[in-house]
């Protein structure tokens, strides 16, 4: 004999009752699985991403930016009292020492006897001429220049103005250590200093001084 069990109508509804909070339950664990696993390769990948190259950027960015910009700064350095890291780490005179864009210019700052003064001065900025920027000058003329102590000094301190300028305030005329006006023009990364001297590394940070590197010695009003 078949026996056929029946069920109230609330027996039923539990029964429903119960598997729906069952696949909610289950759904909730593989959503929570689901949301887990892109959380956790989301931070990988985070992780992992190669990190950003300052010297990549666009040089107008790297000036706003306080970084040193110009096509000259590739030939510092990456690492040592030489780059940008260990010049920043020095006194001026020190500093250039250390670069070899600048040895003509660490040679005449050490006849004029120069060296102390540019170190221990204070919040000063510094236009360096490369080695290439005093070869312009004809070899009589250079060479007598670095034999007249005096006349050495008013042109290298003619180089220097008394205060930091950072690419933002570096347009406009600055009276010199020399005593005489330069004048810059332009907008990073193409500055030009005195309408000739063209800015190939700008922004270098020394200890005591912000550095633009240029091509051309400048020369004071005699």
């Amino acid at each position: 004999m078949t026996v056929v069990q029946h069920r109230s109508p609330l027996t039923a509804l539990l029964v429903a009752g119960l598997l729906a909070a069952s696949l909610t339950a289950c759904a909730g664990d593989d959503g929570g699985k689901a949301s887990d696993t892109a959380g956790g390769a989301a931070t990988t990948a985070a992780a992992t991403a190669p990190a950003a190259n300052p010297m990549a950027e666009p040089a107008a960015d790297r000036a706003t930016a306080g970084q040193p910009f110009g096509a000259a700064c590739t030939a510092v350095p990456k690492d040592g009292a030489g780059s940008f890291a260990g010049m920043a780490a020095d006194p001026v005179a020190t500093a250039a020492s250390h670069n070899p864009l600048l040895s003509t210019l660490v040679t005449a700052v050490t006849k004029a006897g120069l060296v102390d003064t540019l170190n221990s001065a204070k919040d000063i900025t510094v236009f360096a001429p490369t080695d290439d920027a005093f070869a312009k000058l004809p070899k009589k003329d250079l060479d007598a220049v670095l034999a007249d102590k005096e006349k050495l000094t008013r042109i290298l301190t003619y180089h220097v103005v008394p205060q930091r300028l950072s690419p933002a305030t570096l347009t406009g005329a600055h009276k010199t250590l020399e005593t005489h006006e330069v004048t810059a023009t332009g907008s990073a990364p193409d500055f030009t200093v005195n309408g000739s001297a063209k800015v190939l590394c700008g922004n270098v940070q020394t200890a005591n001084a912000t550095v633009y590197i240029v091509d051309t010695v400048l020369m004071p009003a005699s």
